[in-house]
């Protein structure tokens, strides 16, 4: 059952920083530092809207796979269209508060001339796909609390496929440049939704279809908002930390930033390549809360975790031995790959730092403890930020990769360590 969901699931997240890896590709061989750090930087701002927002995809799997547990079908499809309505109105919001988010993002980061306004085109144009990104969120989460890993696949190729063939297409053949890159985002998103729609259309058991006083039940619709809320905040925070490394990065120039931008990368394909188990532990962990089996949650948590840390070693290792080869597909500009080939072993390593915390992240979500992970990552942040500030004064760029490092180490382990209590509280002492 793990690797049902996480084979088809761990390459569907993989075309996720693949896509990151074509678009960096893409503005990299255009021959100007200034639109790869604009790039850079524009994709952290989005990032910090729509992961923010991931809690759409978080909540839906933990809750349709803890109804499926209790063998309830009205409930998951429930589930799956409140998310829905919550996703289209967070998207339309979004694009009217696109200005705002330029303006203080910017701001924040930094940002100026060239690099800032190549920040801009690219952001305004991509936050038109928000309405259907973030409902990509819900439809995902179903899929995925049903435990649908072939079904995630297909719609996460969908998406990203279309995107990396029209950001190559409209980005180098068209010569749109960045233009180019932010439309096929936008166009790969819409695409990605109706597939998607079409396909839970048809898979929907009419029989135990919700009524609409059903959906909008005041207790459900509660819980659901609680949990997103500790989600939100919990994403919130993390890309919050990603964009103050991004911040810090900016202090040290042009090349560093692009440098970072780059490695950056390997960290993001790291992270959905290792995301496949904990999307299974999501599922599994649900299910038993569900169904109230511990003997299920336990062989759950060990299978995920022991297999996370397998991949996580392999992914390092491939990229301390191919990342300079890698960086050099990347872009054009030698003062860029030298620089990034400076920080490669602290970018590799971030794979093996963050396992535990992907996979503690999916037990978590699948059993709904959405406080904990939000507290734990609020504590890792406020460690990250003094840490980075005291290390960068040390060892400047180094420093800011070593506290990335420890960041991602502490958030796994500051839930692992919680984990007893809240399962002995779920299922009763052994």
């Amino acid at each position: 059952m793990v690797f049902a969901i996480a084979a088809p699931m761990t390459l569907a997240f993989l075309t996720t920083p693949l896509l990151g890896l074509v678009d960096t590709a893409v503005v990299g061989r255009l021959g100007d530092a200034a639109l790869l750090g604009g790039l850079a930087i524009a994709a952290i701002l989005f990032d910090l809207v729509f992961t923010t927002f991931n809690f759409l995809r978080s909540s839906t799997t933990g809750l349709v796979a803890q109804a499926m547990g209790r063998d309830d079908p009205t409930e998951e499809q429930a589930v799956f269209w409140r998310s829905l309505m919550i996703s289209v109105v967070a998207g339309v919001a979004v694009i009217a508060a696109t200005p705002l988010l330029l303006a203080a993002g910017l701001a924040f980061m930094g940002a100026e001339g060239e690099i800032a306004a190549a920040a801009s085109i690219y952001l305004v144009i991509r936050a038109l796909s928000a309405p259907a990104a973030l409902a990509n969120y819900a439809i995902l989460g179903y899929v995925l609390g049903r435990g649908m890993g072939t079904t995630g696949l297909l719609l996460q190729t969908v998406i990203n496929g279309t995107n990396i063939i029209l950001s190559i297409w409209l980005g180098l053949e068209l010569e749109y440049g960045l233009q180019g890159v932010a439309w096929a985002t936008v166009i790969a998103e819409i695409t990605g939704c109706l597939v998607g729609l079409a396909i839970i259309h048809i898979r929907f058991d009419r029989a135990h279809s919700p009524s609409w006083k059903q959906i909008i039940d005041r207790a459900s619709v509660m819980r659901l908002m609680a949990l997103n809320g500790d989600i939100m905040i919990r994403s919130f925070a993390l890309i919050i930390a990603f964009a103050w490394f991004t911040r810090l990065g900016t202090g040290f120039g042009e090349t560093t930033l692009a440098a970072n931008a780059i490695l950056m990368n390997f960290f993001m394909v790291a992270g959905y390549y290792l995301d496949g188990f904990a999307t299974a532990a999501e599922q599994l962990a649900g299910r038993a809360i569900g169904a109230r089996h511990r003997p299920a949650f336990d062989k759950a948590v060990r299978l995920t975790v022991f297999w996370g840390f397998a991949l996580a070693g392999f992914t390092t290792g491939f990229f301390l031995i191919f990342g300079e080869a890698v960086i050099g597909l990347m872009t054009t500009l030698e003062t860029v790959r030298l620089e990034a080939g400076s920080y490669l072993f602290w970018a590799a390593l971030t794979a093996v730092a963050g396992v535990l915390a992907f996979e503690m992240d999916g037990v978590f979500i699948g059993a709904t403890w959405s406080r904990d992970m939000r507290n734990m990552m609020l504590l890792s942040l406020v460690l990250f930020i003094g840490l980075s500030l005291a290390l960068t004064e040390l060892w400047g760029n180094q420093g800011l990769w070593i506290s990335l490092n420890i960041f991602l180490a502490a958030r796994g382990f500051t839930l692992l360590a919680i984990l007893p209590r809240r399962r002995d509280q779920a299922f009763g002492t052994a």
